[in-house]
């Protein structure tokens, strides 16, 4: 069993935020967030709604360079 749940891409940008990542900009279906401090820039796909799975939820977590215990505790 997983430890990471299966999120929103919403949900997931709320929480980049909460880690520092400011909106950088969109490109079709994809949003880009950049942290400020150490220039980190991961991706987030936007496809109508529908649930992000939790290999893709790793992959961001490991681009935006956060633990995923850090990451659920936002």
């Amino acid at each position: 069993m997983s430890i990471l749940p299966i999120l929103t891409a919403r949900i997931i940008m709320r929480k980049l935020a909460h880690a520092g990542f400011r909106f950088l900009y969109a490109k079709g279906s994809h949003y880009f967030f950049q942290h400020p401090v150490t220039k980190r820039i991961t991706s987030i796909p936007m496809h109508g709604g529908k649930d992000i799975g939790r290999n893709l939820l790793n992959k961001i977590i490991k681009q935006a360079g956060l633990s995923v215990k850090d990451f659920l505790k936002l």
